[in-house]
């Protein structure tokens, strides 16, 4: 059986926002609702003849474990569409279009949406262990004399719910604090974290000037466009910033120079090529090869990128020369340049691929300018590739993303 190609036909996202800001009322499946609306009708495909909706979301609200089947119900579609909710840190995105491309692929369905959503100005709080016995038990009780004594052993911190924590279940350490390490490793200056970010502001300003963002955002909350980008930052203003992670004269990573708390969603429609053509929509690229890779966090928290690439780049039979344009997921500058160094010279057991122009990676801005809503930034990705690929007339695209728990996700995009 001939495998079928996956083609790109529309998308959409909600602008991407600080969190604690304008979205700060929008829950995770609210802004889901919104992006997959839109996607649906910027798409002009018909919700009716969607075959299956996965999405991602990486602050998990336990009250909605299947947060896809909730934004199917809240958005109206059809209540017998299949849904899936997938998690898996930043590259939840990848995730979730790498389920509907392999439904596609093997013809299991010819149209599904994926995306992701994220609201981190309401994330689901928990509860200490002793908190959660003392509810637990409490709940439990069957007579008043039971109540009783089991409220007896209350106390006040027990009423206090503790906020999802930025630290690495397996080593204790923040993923800013595992990327100042990575920075030391490779050696990577300040300055060049630095012009990371300024270079990613002024993209992302240029593009936002120039209308190429606003193609594929909708207004939700009277809000129509990314509030993050700086377009009067100056390498100047960013030097003048302190570290956070590492407060030492060795800390090199700032608020400048990472990407900021953001809440924010995006879909993508993805479709069989011959149903597209049969339907006549325009194709606006297809979606060819996809690799995922994991390493020891202790050898490198977001380092995996140099193991996921290489593997993709060999199993398509392609070099790093045969891209023209490049989305880097920017969590930190510093990641970006260790796994642009990585990549340059060879880590981790993958052989060495090149490097990669600077003019021609993130050329609307990366996710330290425009934000970066965990589960929604592959979506996000994606369509911004097509759209960089569109106005240059470029025939193909790496996009890579790291990920907490040391993995990493690669796909080429070809017109």
């Amino acid at each position: 059986m001939l495998m079928e190609k996956v083609a790109l036909v529309g998308g959409a996202r909600t602008p991407f926002v600080r969190a604690f800001g304008a979205f700060a009322a929008l829950s995770n499946i609210d802004l889901g609702v919104a992006a997959v609306k839109g996607a649906i009708e910027r798409s002009g495909v018909s919700s009716d003849k969607v075959e299956e909706l996965v999405f991602g979301s990486v602050l998990v609200d336990p009250r909605a474990p299947n947060l896809a089947r909730e934004i199917v119900f809240k958005a109206g579609l059809s209540k017998n569409l299949v849904a899936h909710a997938v998690s898996n840190n930043c590259i939840s995105g990848l995730v979730a279009i790498s389920v509907i491309a392999d439904g596609i692929r093997s013809g299991r369905i010819t149209c599904g949406i994926a995306g992701g959503t994220e609201s981190m100005s309401r994330p689901a709080l928990a509860l200490s262990p002793n908190a959660e016995s003392f509810w637990l038990a409490l709940s439990k009780a069957r007579s008043t004399m039971q109540r009783l004594k089991i409220i007896s052993s209350f106390k006040p911190k027990f009423a206090m719910p503790i906020p999802p924590s930025p630290k690495e279940p397996s080593t204790g350490l923040t993923m800013g604090q595992h990327c100042e390490l990575m920075a030391q490793e490779f050696n990577i200056p300040r300055a060049q974290q630095d012009e990371i970010a300024f270079r990613s502001h002024q993209n992302g300003a240029r593009a936002q000037s120039e209308g190429m963002l606003a193609q594929d955002i909708i207004t939700v909350a009277g809000v129509d466009k990314d509030n993050l980008i700086r377009a009067d930052t100056t390498l100047a203003k960013l030097a003048k910033l302190k570290a956070v992670f590492d407060r030492s004269e060795k800390g090199t990573i700032t608020a400048g120079n990472a990407s900021a708390l953001t809440d924010g969603a995006s879909a993508v429609v993805l479709m069989s090529e011959s149903r597209a053509k049969r339907e006549g929509r325009e194709i606006l690229a297809y979606v060819n090869e996809i690799e995922f890779s994991a390493i020891d966090p202790n050898a490198g928290l977001l380092m995996a990128p140099a193991l996921a690439v290489p593997r993709l780049l060999t199993r398509a039979q392609l070099r790093l020369s045969d891209f023209t344009m490049f989305e880097i997921h920017e969590a930190f500058g510093a990641q970006v340049a260790c796994n642009l160094k990585a990549w340059e010279s060879g880590w981790g057991g993958a052989a060495a691929i090149g490097a990669i122009p600077q003019e021609r990676m993130n050329i609307n801005g990366g996710s330290i300018a425009l934000g970066h809503p965990f589960a929604a930034t592959g979506g996000r990705l994606l369509m911004a590739a097509a759209r960089a690929m569109q106005k240059e007339n470029s025939k193909r695209c790496l996009i890579s993303v790291c990920a907490a728990g040391a993995m990493a996700g690669a796909m080429i995009i070809e017109r």
